[in-house]
């Protein structure tokens, strides 16, 4: 590909957020955390003083203004991605942003953190690198106990219950769901850390980031009465669960329907489903969720998963400017991972190709920004591309697209160790 833009500096060192904006991020972060009447419970972090290590889950964009809460007023550097600066790089380097193209391996990051340290600030970072699907853990990186023992600090987790139900990822309106919840905990001390091993560290994470939004709303009993509650659910409970056909459930209201053989469920107030008529395969939306990862994980164990090849629009993102129209082309996810082809505006030919390998999960958006549709976001360390498969022209789903990078990684790592290896280490 010939035409070349302006990259965004990710060499820039990270910035101290300026003083003067540390009182009016919290002013702008306390009203939704009253309005939603956040619990925070603190364990062993009371007296405890930066610098360390934040990890975070993420559900909704609730998740940064509960952790604003919870660290106030110490300063912190904050990993975010790219898509986020754009129109606002300078605002956002000044709060503390350090930039990230998702799900690529960046030494350059870690350097960016261990600055943040040396600084003496909090190094805040959502390792899930995407809004959860449906409420529950999403995959965690292998890199992450590494880079903890790296930093030589104390590791804090931050788990926010209820951000899913009050804002899904898949229906972003806000349901009004309080109280909500987070756990304030302090992990590792700086001793603690130093004595444990890498894979210890991260099984303790993982053990940390163990969750579930569904589970919690029927434990505390409480109700969403948004009469649209149901609307998108369809874009993640993509596969029938009685008929089994794929990329033929809509929803509607409250009511989840499959357009092959017309079976509906309702979505009730307290988040469970309920077959309007015949058995209710899952009541449960997580489990749901994770059939369909077993009948993926099947697909990729018989060597037969595939896309087919999907006629896409491919928009860039070389800085925090705005999206530029790349050019019109075709995408293969299959055994051997993404595969995206097409011309661009000048007739000059572009790819790009991420194998199995190279991603152990992927980003992926519904009715991106609520122009093109569906979406998934791939990524070099110089480039992000959000590519768009035609609706009007081929059967898909990008959240099957994004189990399946998952599956095929697992089945990877399982070959390449011989021997047993959870599929989602996340779970």
């Amino acid at each position: 590909m010939k035409k070349e833009f302006e990259r965004f500096d990710m060499t820039l060192p990270p910035v101290r957020t300026k003083w003067y904006l540390m009182p009016l991020m919290l002013m702008l972060s306390l009203p939704d955390v009253i309005k939603h009447r956040n619990i925070l419970h603190r364990e062993g972090t009371k007296d405890l003083k930066a610098p360390f290590v934040l990890l975070c889950n993420h559900n909704a964009f609730m998740d940064f203004k509960v952790a604003t809460k919870a660290i106030f007023p110490m300063r912190a550097n904050y990993v975010v991605a790219i898509d986020g600066f754009i129109g606002r790089e300078k605002l956002l380097r000044n709060v503390g942003g350090i930039c990230k193209r998702k799900f690529t391996s960046d030494p350059t990051l870690v350097r960016h953190l261990t600055r943040t340290i040396k600084n003496g600030d909090i190094a805040v970072i959502y390792p899930e690198a995407r809004y959860s699907l449906c409420g529950t853990t999403a995959i965690l990186p292998d890199s992450l106990g590494k880079l903890c023992k790296l930093l030589r600090v104390p590791v804090v987790v931050l788990i926010c219950h209820g951000h899913h139900i009050n804002s899904p990822y898949w229906n972003l309106h806000d349901r009004g769901v309080k109280p909500t919840e987070a756990e304030y905990k302090l992990l590792f001390t700086k001793e603690e850390l130093a004595e444990t091993s890498v894979d210890e560290v991260n099984r303790k994470i993982v053990e940390a980031f163990q969750y579930d939004d569904y589970a919690w709303q029927m434990e505390k009993g409480i109700k969403v009465t948004y009469k649209k509650r149901a609307e998108g659910l369809h874009k993640v409970l993509y596969q029938c669960a009685s008929c089994k056909a794929e990329h033929k459930m809509t929803t509607k209201g409250k009511i989840l329907s499959c357009g092959a053989c017309g079976k509906e469920w309702e979505m009730t107030e307290l988040g469970q489903l309920r077959a309007l008529d015949g058995k209710t395969e899952f009541s449960h939306i997580p489990d749901w969720y994770e059939w369909e990862r077993a009948n993926v994980r099947r697909e990729v164990e018989e060597g037969t998963y595939s896309s087919g090849e999907l006629p896409v629009r491919v928009d860039t993102l070389p800085n925090a400017e705005k999206f530029i129209h790349l050019g019109e082309g075709t995408m293969v996810h299959n055994m051997n991972g993404f595969t995206v082809r097409g011309t661009d505006t000048e007739g000059d030919s572009f790819e790009m190709i991420k194998n199995v390998p190279s991603l152990y999960s992927c980003h992926i958006e519904y009715d991106y920004l609520g122009k093109y549709g569906d979406c998934v976001d791939l990524n070099t360390l110089k480039d992000t591309w959000y590519i768009y498969p035609d609706p009007e022209r081929c059967d898909f789903s990008v959240t099957k697209m994004a189990l399946a990078t998952e599956e095929l990684y697992a089945a990877h790592r399982r070959k390449r160790q011989n021997g047993p290896l959870q599929s989602n280490p996340g779970l």
